[in-house]
């Protein structure tokens, strides 16, 4: 008696679940999305259809993505026992139990445990190194779920030991697809009734979900429950229904988490490459999911030396004077010195000559550190004794307040660092500098010059790593 009340009990809640929850895919051929991992021939795709994954996944990707439907599809579709723990609530003894259990089924049955851990992430580096032997010796198949990158937020053992899937945002004719199925699905969706979402209102709900297609399915389930048929027996679902029942999209930021980086990142990289509009978007998203302005003007700064430089020299004025305001107003007045600054810098001409510091920085690395030159050496304390400073001549005695003399050591003469940009300002400065370094070549008898090739980024930010 009591398995037949659990067993209504568990069809009335399967029945009575969320919208979302009864709409899940339960086969590969109901999956929307993820093309590139779960298309056809793709090797996620092969492994699930011949029911031969052996080796561990990770699948990483955004909220509504599928990462949890795609454990169920496996569930549903592996011969292997299949056993499902939440990192948010099970713990070290959960997972032993469970391994504990896995060696019973394969010492008996030779049945293989896959174990699917959601937010994986959230264990701690304990936590997770308490996979680590099960996975080794195959006791279990791990297949982790998380929204944080798991190249930071999982151990790197564990990353070694399987494979990273990673997800992406349904497009909004994804969204708009799971939508048309939840409408027709007479079992487990609304097919058994009336109902006419308008396409306004349609492309509302896809497009305002955000990529994530539990947000749509909750929305339109509110939009349904909560309309009140007409006189003829119809749901009608309008635009202004379907705003009210999505409301407005909430924004994915966590201040500690991948999107926070992917965000500042997509900031800096469209200020960079002079768009205003694009720039606005990413700094509107970031203001208004609460991140701290400090944090984005300090960017600004950086930004203002390393991408503009000398091209508009006011750039790096301007974010300061920005930085200074904002300590002076706050919020909400606040942002618009921010702005000013992003503007500004997104409108300005760019040129990342400043980096040519980093050419310099290497060479000494590489040669190691020369003394001065005697003639530039401090003359007040051992000019007599010494030569210090003997045979320099001031600048400023002739014209032009200039004069070529030798300011590299002597192996190094001749070796150009910085190359000025031709835009705005530096344009000006490369025409002075060209005279210069003519004059300054013939005076020392140099017959070549050494222009030393521009580093890449990923060289330029590891001297940066080694500034103290």
């Amino acid at each position: 008696m009591p398995d037949l009340f659990d067993h209504s009990l568990q069809e009335r809640m399967k029945s009575e679940a969320p919208l979302a929850a009864r709409m899940r895919p339960r086969t590969l051929e109901e999956f929307v999305g993820q093309e590139h991992i779960v298309g056809p021939g793709k090797l996620l795709r092969r492994a699930i259809e011949s029911d031969r994954l052996f080796s561990s996944i990770i699948l990483f990707g955004p909220p509504g993505s599928g990462k949890t439907t795609l454990a169920q599809i496996i569930a549903n579709s592996t011969r292997s026992h299949f056993e499902t723990i939440s990192a948010i609530l099970a713990g070290k003894a959960e997972l032993q139990a469970i391994v504990e259990q896995a060696l019973e089924r394969r010492r008996l049955y030779n049945q293989r445990t896959i174990l699917f851990v959601d937010e994986v992430h959230r264990w701690n580096k304990a936590q997770q190194d308490a996979l680590l032997p099960h996975i080794e010796t195959g006791v279990i198949t791990f297949i982790g779920a998380t929204t944080e990158n798991p190249f930071f937020e999982v151990i790197k053992p564990l990353i070694s030991r399987s494979r990273v899937f990673q997800l992406r945002s349904l497009t909004p004719e994804e969204t708009a697809l799971i939508l048309d199925r939840a409408l027709a699905d007479p079992e487990r969706g609304y097919g058994k009734r009336r109902i006419v979402l308008d396409p306004e209102a349609r492309t509302h709900l896809a497009e305002v979900a955000g990529g994530d297609a539990r947000n749509a399915l909750n929305a339109l389930e509110l939009a349904v429950e909560s309309t009140p048929p007409d006189a003829d027996g119809v749901i009608h679902i309008t635009l202004a229904i379907a705003q009210e029942s999505i409301q407005r999209r909430a924004v994915l930021y966590d201040k500690d988490g991948d999107v926070h980086y992917d965000t500042i990142s997509a900031f800096i990289k469209s200020v960079r490459g002079s768009d205003p509009d694009a720039a606005l978007y990413w700094l509107a998203k970031m203001l208004y999911a609460g991140e701290d302005p400090r944090f984005i003007l300090r960017r600004l700064l950086i930004l203002a030396g390393e991408d503009i430089g000398l091209a508009d020299p006011m750039g790096l004025v301007v974010a300061a004077a920005a930085a200074q305001a904002f300590d002076y107003v706050g919020l909400p007045e606040g942002i618009y010195p921010i702005v000013e600054a992003t503007l500004y810098l997104a409108t300005a001409p760019k040129s990342n000559s400043a980096t040519s510091y980093f050419k310099a920085m290497k060479i000494l690395e590489e040669e190691g550190q020369v003394s001065a030159p005697r003639h530039l050496m401090d003359s007040n304390r051992d000019a007599d004794a010494l030569g210090h400073g003997k045979g320099y001549i001031y600048p400023h005695e002739h014209e032009g307040h200039f004069v070529p003399q030798q300011y590299l050591p002597r192996r190094l003469l001749g070796t150009y660092f910085y190359e000025p940009s031709s835009e705005g300002y530096e344009a000006q400065v490369n025409e002075r500098l060209k005279k210069w370094r003519e004059a300054q070549r013939k005076a020392l008898g140099l017959e070549s010059e050494r222009h030393l090739p521009n580093l890449p980024q990923d060289e330029i930010e590891e001297l940066k790593g080694r500034i103290k």
